[in-house]
């Protein structure tokens, strides 16, 4: 039978040591805040409920993560008496039967959920508590897990342990799986009896062992439980999620020339055959199609790109952007809210805004969708086999027929039928032999003036 699951996401953290104005939890690790990272390992470890205990800034944490997970629930915690007494301000979850409850925090960006669900896994065998550790060349402050022919006996807090737990290198992770059976009377049995006065949730463990339950710790690696209290730790959770991230895309079939010059969003989707050159960054909501090569120093954000597509280099694609199989968006090129259809072409120093370019069409190089009016945003529809002359300004609202021609340089306001050619420019006056009197009379100008200066 499949066991069911709660997790509680302690989310209350200070930003003062980020020099923050934000809650920690509100910064970012590749495009997601951090509680949002969280949540997605519990989710993606089978957690069917999630509930988050909040304090600072609670409004815009609750807000960040119901735009994520809509059904997850809330609670406030407005007197921080420890760890425990935060997982109690959410202890109205815990009466609902759940099997599993995962107690996780919400500055852990690298939690893999195959680490929660050993944890989970441990309950399924028998354990009443599940404690993730690690061990580290600098345990520092970190709490030391205590162990006695196998089973963990005690968490103790640094600042309560003796010299001789000192020297103990296994060092409490945070991150607890209790078993639903237990966890409401355990958690409520927790005393203050310590040199702070508050509940610690590791407390837990004596109290489950005292009982006879079974405890046990399992480890993960120092990387995957770094929490995030400083600019400088958010930093190194952002360098190893994005290298740990190009590493698994890399081993699916992308190719990357210099991994460490590429950033992905926590949802970038890349298809194998895939080749990526330096200097590109992914923001949230891009997916990449099979066999499609982007080069160097390229921005793309919101965009869906299909099959055998090439972009840039120094390309921007913009929220909106949907480029259909065989495609090119070229140098120096800009899209906006713009649909490429199969085989058109956007080659190169090119925005487009607003447009759809039908299939097969060509876009002419420095030719511009003027979509904006000042006040409302335009449409241009370009139809299939177009052909958009360079320099050419096209003006929304605005429809240009299948097959048709712009000559270049036009500034084009009228409605183009399909196979029609269109010219908006002045027309051309040639004048024989000025250019020549012009060319002399500059001259001479020259000429006079250096004289003047005595040069």
């Amino acid at each position: 039978m499949k066991r069911t699951c709660l997790s509680i996401i302690l989310a209350a953290g200070e930003g003062t040591r980020m020099r923050s104005a934000r809650s920690k939890v509100l910064h970012t690790v590749a495009g997601l805040p951090l509680v949002g990272h969280a949540a997605a390992a519990a989710v993606s470890a089978g957690a069917e409920r999630l509930a988050l205990v909040t304090g600072r800034d609670a409004g815009d944490v609750e807000k960040a993560v119901a735009a994520l997970h809509p059904d997850a629930k809330f609670y406030h915690q407005a007197e921080r008496l420890g760890t425990a007494h935060a997982v109690l301000a959410a202890g109205a979850e815990l009466d609902h039967g759940f099997d599993d409850v995962l107690v996780l925090f919400g500055d852990t960006p690298l939690l893999l959920p195959e680490t929660l669900l050993s944890a989970r896994a441990a309950l399924a065998e028998g354990a009443a508590v599940a404690v993730l550790g690690f061990h580290t060349a600098n345990p520092g402050s970190y709490g030391r897990l205590i162990l006695q022919n196998g089973q963990l006996t005690a968490i103790r807090e640094f600042k309560d342990a003796s010299d001789e737990e000192k020297q103990i290198g296994f060092c409490n992770g945070g991150i607890m799986a209790l078993a639903g059976a237990h966890a409401a009377r355990l958690l409520r049995s927790i005393g203050n009896a310590n040199s702070k006065g508050e509940y610690y949730l590791t407390d837990i463990v004596e109290l489950a062992h005292a009982e006879g339950l079974r405890v046990t710790a399992l480890e993960a690696s120092e990387t995957e439980l770094l929490g995030v209290n400083t600019p400088v730790e958010l930093a190194e959770a952002e360098a190893r999620w994005q290298a740990r991230r190009r590493e698994e895309f890399m081993f699916a079939g992308v190719s990357m020339m210099d991994p460490a010059s590429v950033f992905l969003a926590y949802d970038t989707q890349i298809a194998a055959g895939c080749r990526l050159e330096p200097n590109i960054v992914f923001g949230p909501g891009v997916s990449v199609g099979e066999n499609t090569s982007i080069r160097a120093f390229c921005h793309i954000e919101g965009a869906s790109i299909a099959d055998n597509v090439e972009i840039g280099p120094f390309a921007r694609l913009r929220p909106g952007t949907k480029l259909a199989d065989n495609t090119k968006v070229g140098n120096f090129c800009e899209t906006k809210n713009a649909s490429v259809e199969t085989g058109a072409k956007i080659n190169h120093l090119s925005y487009i805004g607003d447009a759809r370019i039908g299939a097969g069409a060509n876009v002419g190089a420095g030719t511009i969708t003027c979509n904006y009016d000042g006040v409302l945003k335009h449409f241009t529809d370009i139809g299939a086999g177009a052909f958009v002359g360079s320099n050419s300004a096209l003006v929304a609202p605005l429809s240009i027929g299948d097959g048709a021609y712009i000559a270049s340089g036009s500034v084009v306001t009228l409605d183009v039928p399909a196979d029609a050619l269109a010219i908006g420019r002045g027309q051309q006056v040639i004048k024989p032999d000025r250019g020549r009197a012009i060319r002399e009379r500059n001259l001479a100008a020259k000429a006079a003036k250096m004289a003047a200066s005595g040069k």
